[in-house]
């Protein structure tokens, strides 16, 4: 089979590519070049973009470079800046999934003749009784099920994922056993547009740059008592503890941001809590699911998954949970398998 590898110059996708050549695949290894802004330096850098090469090289397979800077820009940098505009907190590694990763990359591979495209993900992709399924990753603690909830299974049908049924140390000793470079390379934490541990390279004059930041009053959201005041109501999501500018008093946490009006509601734990969560966007994976359905819901990459049924516009968590920020995908499983997603109102 004529496999494209998406290779970001880590080890997950070195070993996804090192497993389907030894496999006796046509291996062609693709790395992406997504953004050439003054954040390149963190995943699809310069670097990375070097280390894929040389694993190719090592491997003895085709390495390519695709520029998808436009489509990167269009697809995901301007959706997370409209969102902060708006209140809302993005999801800027699901859109990059959904729209470049699995939109132009998978567009390119078919017209390139490719059987399939393969990517580093610690998810699984089978087909089961003539289905294609979306399941976590073998190595809970590493799972990217998360991010690649809003896909279908039409877009998955043509998909492998070598190290979904590993677990990471299997996959750092693997890339040992294999002689490669990224074997003991650390995994990439920051969003790669905006380079956060760099003077003047974070997210908020990433943002300064591009949108008005507007300062802000922090407000009790029972009382409507002033408790403080924010520098840009833009940066602030539901749920957010720190950096409010709320001094004296019991712990405070972000309940609601309204950013017409500059303010930004606070209350305490409890306040946060919820019956469900409103979607203004939804996808099913495959079939839908009837309304009051179980499922499992998870609203963030690693966080925990709660019980929950399906509404007519949402979920209905089975206990009250934590308010979901506006913007953030929650990810709908039925056990491990991915069954669904939607996007917070």
């Amino acid at each position: 089979m004529r496999v494209l590898v998406a290779m970001s110059g880590g080890v997950d996708s070195s070993v996804a590519a090192a497993l389907l050549a030894a496999e006796g695949h046509e291996v062609v290894g693709a790395t992406l070049k997504l953004w050439g802004g003054s954040g390149d330096l963190g995943c699809c850098s310069v670097a990375d973009v070097d280390d894929a090469r040389r694993v190719a090289d090592q491997l003895g397979i085709e390495h390519r470079v695709f520029n998808f800077t436009d489509e990167f820009a269009t697809g995901v940098v301007e959706p997370y800046v409209v969102d902060h505009a708006q209140g809302r907190t993005p999801n800027p590694c699901v859109e990059c999934n959904r729209a470049v990763k699995f939109g132009h990359l998978a567009d390119r591979a078919r017209r390139l003749g490719f059987d399939a495209i393969a990517t580093g993900h610690h998810a699984r992709v089978s087909v089961e009784g003539g289905r294609v399924r979306l399941r976590r990753g073998a190595d809970r603690l590493k799972d990217q099920s998360y991010v690649l909830s809003t896909l279908s299974a039409r877009e998955l049908a043509r998909v492998l994922m070598p190290i979904g049924e590993l677990t990471k140390p299997l996959v750092r000793e693997l890339a040992g056993r294999f002689g490669l470079r990224t074997a003991a390379k650390p995994d990439s934490q920051d969003v790669c547009f905006i380079a956060s541990r760099s003077p003047g390279l974070g997210r908020s004059a990433f943002l300064a740059e591009r949108i008005p930041l507007h300062a802000g009053r922090v407000v009790d959201v029972a009382t409507g008592a002033e408790l403080g005041a924010l520098d840009a109501v833009e940066l602030v999501t539901v749920g957010q503890r720190r950096g409010l500018g709320v001094a004296v008093g019991d712990r405070r946490y972000a309940v609601r941001v309204d950013v017409a009006s500059a303010t930004v509601f606070a209350g305490s734990r409890e306040d946060l809590l919820v019956g469900g969560v409103e979607f203004r966007a939804r996808t099913w994976f495959d079939v839908p699911l009837p309304t009051g359905s179980p499922v499992l819901a998870q609203a963030s990459a690693h966080g925990p998954a709660r019980r929950a049924v399906v509404t007519s516009g949402g979920i209905e968590f089975h206990r009250p949970e934590r308010r979901v920020a506006p913007g953030q995908v929650v990810a709908c499983y039925v056990g491990d398998r991915v069954v669904g997603s939607g996007v917070a109102r």
